[in-house]
């Protein structure tokens, strides 16, 4: 995929596109205001370098920070027109100052637009109240910066949309977990929706599932393959997913911020943006990175790994990523308890060239599980 085109076909459509960092920002409510959000996951693929950003940020920085820096400085982040980012981890509450600066430097400004999503349990603290006001301060940045009014009615039709599109990912999903389709090729189609529209995508989606002879109920032999679990923040690179699947693991369930976390769950009612993000927030699918869904996350870890009949769990850590690295410990505990075998993995932006030892951990692991 070539992410300078993707951009400008996204530009020539007369799109405003508003570039929002990980992990889950309000898309409906920028779709429903005449905006274009671009979900900057996964950049490793597009920036090879790494050198302006290592001017402005420590060396142990995560690879998703250091990409997202060096793409908004440069000339490929030229062509968004705005940012928008929350506090969902301390390395990325902190960059919209480094940003600031930086871009400053090339003598050049970008509106940023930021949201705190309050941290602690919601029916300890009562968060809501606080949360409503800033989502309603986000709404009017964005009406006095773009010139645009909000909608009601437009947001419902978003929210439509952006339901719509996570029903056919879990379904893509499940052919992947029934051994249907590879896990590769669906995380290429994960990955192609973050650059285009959502239209586009869920026109994608649906052209594929009809060529699916499982859209149309058939029977299919189950996959020998033994079924795993894979969790983390990005799923793996392209060759060490082709090495998981070539050493006959096929992922039945995926604990991934990118993929499963990003869509599991939509609030019923979009009558209201405040209340809808309230639900959203805080009925979200249980992630390190939002501190208040922490005690939630070993039942549904669990659920996870007994609903995919799953022998073996593999983490896909990134370095530096305190959040992921936190509870990893815990669950390697529970998951051995289980019967559940784990491996853990750790890769850093300067291992994208050197996937080799991955892939003998990943055939070493294929082998315990059969034997």
């Amino acid at each position: 995929m070539d992410l300078d085109n993707k951009m400008k076909s996204l530009k020539d459509k007369g799109g405003r596109i508003i570039g929002c960092f990980p992990l889950y920002p309000p898309l409906e409510l920028f779709h429903s205001m005449g905006l274009t959000p671009v979900v900057l996951w996964g950049l490793r693929d597009f920036v090879k370098t790494s050198a302006s950003a290592d001017r402005h940020l420590q060396s142990y920085a995560c690879s998703v920070a250091r990409h997202l820096v060096e793409f908004v400085l440069s000339d490929q982040g030229r062509i968004m027109d705005g940012l928008f980012m929350y506090n969902a981890c301390d390395t990325l509450r902190n960059l919209p100052e480094i940003l600031h600066c930086g871009l400053e430097e090339n003598g050049r400004s970008l509106p940023v637009f930021k949201m705190h999503i309050p941290m602690a349990p919601q029916e300890q603290t009562r968060t809501s109240g606080y949360l409503n006001a800033k989502i309603l301060s986000l709404i009017m940045e964005l009406e006095e910066t773009f010139g645009v009014l909000f909608s009601p009615e437009r947001f419902r039709h978003s929210v439509a949309l952006y339901r719509e599109m996570r029903s056919l990912c879990k379904e893509l999903e499940s052919r992947v977990a029934r051994g249907a389709i590879s896990y590769g090729w669906y995380s290429r189609i994960m990955q192609e929706g973050c650059f285009i529209t959502i239209e586009d995508h869920i026109a994608l989606m649906k052209d594929i599932l009809k060529e699916d002879p499982l859209f149309r109920n058939e029977s299919v032999v189950p996959s020998p393959a033994i079924a795993i679990i894979i969790s983390g923040i990005l799923p793996p690179p392209p060759k060490l997913i082709d090495a998981l699947e070539d050493a006959g693991l096929r992922v039945a369930g995926n604990d991934i911020a990118s993929q499963h976390r990003s869509y599991d769950y939509t609030p019923e009612t979009a009558d209201n943006p405040c209340s809808y993000y309230v639900d959203f927030y805080f009925n979200h699918f249980p992630c390190p990175t939002l501190l208040y869904s922490a005690d939630k996350r070993i039942a549904t870890i669990k659920n996870l790994v007994t609903g995919a009949g799953a022998r073996g769990f593999v983490f896909i850590g990134e370095k530096f990523c305190e959040d992921e690295y936190f509870e990893i410990p815990y669950l390697q505990k529970i998951l051995k308890e289980m019967g559940v075998a784990t491996l853990p993995l750790e890769i850093s932006i300067e291992d994208d060239l050197n996937s080799t030892a991955y892939v003998t951990r990943l055939e070493a692991f294929s082998e315990m599980l059969r034997g």
